[in-house]
């Protein structure tokens, strides 16, 4: 994208040509680390379950074995690095993990080899994904920080809206062992160059703000970061649930074809770029509060789509809602905590509730494959999902407002 395009993000202002760099890094990353990877990776399990014999609980499983291992014990640590030395050399060793590990999931043959691919995929996105870029993005950007953000996690709803495309074209071409493979070195590729040149902070940053941090246990004695962590906790459970099964509900259950199932999840990804962009305008200017209820409330409201997926177009209605629901979600998350919390901290708080969120993301899924394997039907899967969207919408509800402290 050139750099009109990227100076037009800052709500009216122009930005510098370090802050066009800072975009353009989280945007790539983004579309990297999790348009690419997290989204790519669902495309591959039907072809898993033919090949293997593994049952919906087990090729969900990897994802959530992998969190379940690198979240408790490397989230907070991430957190407290970047708080500490940075985000960038932390970015760089995530993409590099990330990409390999897709490489490396491209050859499994055994099961063990499923989960050890996944631990390093693990890794690749706590040090590399979300976590780093809401921080370096929040260091680079004040008032326009929701637009910023909104621009830069638009690459994760591109490159979810690519993967789905270019997945079925390589592995109609390469086979689905070498198309994986092809995604992992094409995510080195992109978003590499830009981190390595990419600076941390703005000149007096850490000056300005790393002295005067606050201890974190005052903020994990508050009552607005339970909320906030059992909110974000409850949708982003509920979004991952969602989207890790689409494509076995579309193929397997529905009867798609593989073209028209990526058709779907790609109109999901492209709702979600709309999602993205309204999201951060409406951050800018009103409560984010108030944002994030109406994120959570369309979550609640598109999953039960689902239930009518056979009448005539209504998977279309839902991908277009609820690709707009969780193209903000992810993306308010940060914006809450620094309104909140302020930034001095925001490395360990977003470290602690990203680790949250990745359990709860990495675990519905199997929750979901589980009901889905018992009954053989996704009635009572998808009936779990919409309670733990309703709860999310709840706790956002019982949020004090702040002004932030950054």
């Amino acid at each position: 994208m050139s750099q009109a395009v990227l100076s037009e993000t800052a709500a009216g202002q122009k930005m510098n040509p370090q802050q066009v760099q800072v975009a353009a890094t989280g945007f790539l990353s983004l579309f990297s680390l999790v348009g690419l990877s997290f989204y790519g990776l669902p495309f591959f399990y039907d072809f898993m379950v033919t090949e293997f014999g593994w049952s919906r609980t087990t090729v969900t499983s990897g994802n959530a074995f992998g969190k379940i291992v690198v979240g408790p014990l490397f989230g907070f640590l991430a957190g407290w690095i970047i708080d500490r030395f940075g985000p960038r050399r932390l970015m760089m060793a995530g993409i590099l993990m990330g990409g390999l590990a897709l490489v490396g999931l491209s050859q499994v043959s055994a099961l063990w080899m499923f989960y050890f691919f996944y631990l390093f995929n693990a890794l690749g996105y706590v040090c590399g994904g979300p976590l780093p870029n809401q921080v370096l993005l929040s260091r680079w950007f004040d008032k326009a920080r929701g637009k910023a953000m909104g621009f830069a996690y638009l690459g994760i709803g591109i490159g979810g809206a690519v993967v789905p495309q270019l997945a079925r074209w390589l592995a109609g071409w390469l086979g689905w062992h070498a198309a994986l493979a092809s995604l992992g070195l094409l995510m080195i590729a992109i978003a590499l160059p830009l981190v390595w040149f990419v600076k941390d902070a703005p000149e007096g940053y850490a000056r300005q703000n790393v002295e005067a941090a606050p201890p974190i246990g005052e903020i994990l004695k508050s009552r607005a970061f339970y909320l906030l962590a059992i909110g974000s906790m409850c949708s982003i459970g509920a979004v991952g649930g969602t989207n890790q099964h689409l494509k076995l509900f579309l193929s397997l259950d529905q009867g798609h074809s593989q073209a028209q199932a990526a058709n779907v999840i790609s109109l999901v990804l492209t709702s979600s770029i709309i999602g993205r962009l309204l999201m951060g305008w409406l951050a800018d200017r009103f409560p984010k509060k108030y944002v994030m209820i109406l994120i959570y409330a369309m979550v609640s409201a598109a999953i039960p789509l689902l239930y009518f997926a056979s009448a005539p177009g209504m998977i279309y209605v839902f991908a277009i809602v609820f690709g707009i629901a969780f193209g903000g979600d992810y993306m308010i998350i940060p914006l809450m905590a620094a309104e909140l919390f302020g930034l001095k901290v925001m490395g360990r708080v977003m470290g602690i509730i990203l680790t949250a969120d990745g359990l709860a993301e990495a675990l519905s899924p199997m929750l979901v494959g589980y009901l889905r394997d018992q009954s053989g039907n996704y009635v009572n899967g998808f009936a779990s999902l919409i309670v733990l969207a309703v709860i999310g919408a709840i706790a956002i509800a019982m949020l004090p407002r702040k002004t932030s402290r950054s």
